[in-house]
């Protein structure tokens, strides 16, 4: 995501409330139609052009609109605006609870958050539950919500408010212990504005029933503009991207797995015996598509600044940087993540960390992490500015675009080969959020700028291998 969408919200503010008066200018769902599919392509062949105009599938995948912005949900709030990352967890009897962030900055109209007009709802919620309410009419409305979805009848049961009081949640992660952590895509201080900092990683259980979580900011994680969230399952280490032109990519060893607010330690990636190492081939290629680099972790001591110069610290000690790191997914073993604006071209790339087999440990570096450059996308054709992503149950990787005109979902398979899956047809907005229901069946998808949230099923096997 942009690093700061104030100005892209405050524009997109009329667009966004004349979309919520024609909510019901179209049907909550639609089946795609069949055309003729190419085996010699891989992917699942030509995408279909949609006559409502929502989101272009290929044949034989069909979407559900199930959540939009502003619509009333389970516990009278209202569906916030700009829905952003999410992650999927197992209930009982087919169902799947998804945790969905919304990206709201302060200074948008209060009908964008949760409590509807003048937040005239926000009296409802303890205090207790309301990380800061801002001064005055500044108030912050970014937020968590959870949805309760039935894969079999494909129909949503429940939707409720489960974090409050927060700023630009963006991405985040799912942990193993079924939670959710909420990134904050922001630093902000206490004054004028703000009663308390931002910039914070907060955590949200899992739950079927209306459950506002307790807002306790994970101060051990850092204090930064955060993005991605992984959670490697043994140790409970916690990998986090950070969305700057110049970020460091980290991880939090915790002192007790599965308990991150009983602290730990947090450190920065460098490459070993190359100090400062710049992995933006601005300019310059300093490494190549397919190279693998080892690479060593420094530990990181004023983890909560007062300004916003976490990864300086890291980079005076040796630190690699990044271009914009942003999606994040864990898959047996390996971390990929994507950086929106590296490369020559600045269109962006898609980096693996390969996990030590004594990740973490005092034996670490009996055998050293790798980080390879997986893609480089020096090119707008195949995929521009890679933003969110996540690992398909097929073992691709799929991944939403950030960049200008049309907005695509892509696959991208081991072999690196690139296919589309997605376009929005609707408008000029990126897709966010994609993950999928634990059994597999369907795929959560977010419209951000419009408020959709989607749920896709189809053919996923039927993905051809030819390429």
């Amino acid at each position: 995501m942009e690093i700061n969408r104030r100005s892209f919200l405050k524009k997109s503010s009329f667009t966004f409330l004349s979309l919520l008066a024609m909510k019901d200018a179209f049907a909550d769902e639609m089946s795609i139609s069949f055309l003729s599919h190419n085996t010699n392509e891989v992917g699942y062949g030509p995408l279909i052009r949609n006559p409502k105009k929502i989101i272009d599938l290929p044949r034989g995948f069909t979407y559900k609109i199930i959540s939009r912005t502003g619509g009333k949900m389970t516990d009278g709030f209202y569906v916030p605006a700009y829905p952003d990352g999410m992650g999927a967890f197992p209930g009982t009897d087919g169902l799947t609870i998804i945790l969905r962030n919304h990206e709201v900055w302060p200074g948008l109209p209060s009908s964008f958050g949760a409590f509807g007009k003048r937040n005239r709802l926000l009296k409802r919620l303890r205090e207790d539950l309301i990380y800061d309410k801002g001064r005055s009419d500044n108030r912050c409305l970014g937020a968590t919500t959870t949805l309760v979805f039935d894969t079999r009848s494909q129909q949503l049961k429940s939707q409720f408010l489960s974090l409050a009081g927060t700023l630009a949640n963006c991405s985040g992660g799912v942990t193993p212990w079924n939670s959710w952590l909420a990134a904050e895509e922001t630093f902000e201080e206490v004054g004028e504005i703000f009663k308390k900092d931002h910039g914070y990683i907060f955590e949200v259980p899992v739950s079927v029933e209306p459950r506002v979580a307790q807002p306790l900011p994970l101060k051990a994680l850092g204090h930064f503009v955060h993005e991605g969230v992984a959670v490697e399952p043994d140790k409970s280490i916690v990998y986090q991207t950070e969305d700057q032109k110049d970020s460091l990519f980290y991880r939090f060893i915790p002192n007790k797995a599965k308990h991150l607010y009983e602290g730990g330690k947090l450190q920065c990636l460098a490459i070993a015996d190359m100090s400062q190492f710049d992995t933006r081939n601005w300019g310059k290629q300093r490494v190549s598509p397919g190279e693998i680099l080892t690479v060593r972790w420094i530990d990181l001591e004023d983890v909560d600044p007062d300004q916003d110069n976490l990864r300086y610290q890291g980079y005076k000690k040796g630190a690699a940087i990044f271009a914009r790191g942003e999606g994040l997914c864990l898959n047996n073993g390996e971390l990929y993540f994507t950086c929106t604006i590296g490369g020559q071209t600045a269109t962006g790339q898609i980096w693996r960390y390969i996990l030590s087999p004594f990740e973490g440990t005092e034996r670490e570096a009996e055998s050293p992490g790798k980080l390879e450059l997986f893609l480089e996308l020096n090119g707008k054709k195949t995929l521009e500015n890679p933003d969110q992503i996540t690992m398909a149950p097929w073992g691709d990787l799929l991944v939403c675009e950030d960049g200008e005109g049309e907005q695509y979902l892509l696959g991208i398979t081991p072999q690196r080969k690139i296919y589309r899956f997605a376009r929005n047809a609707l408008d000029e907005s990126e897709f966010s959020g994609t993950s999928f229901s634990p059994d597999g069946s369907t795929m959560f998808l977010n419209n951000l700028k419009s408020g959709l949230t989607l749920a896709i099923t189809g053919p996923w096997k039927n993905r051809s291998e030819v390429g």
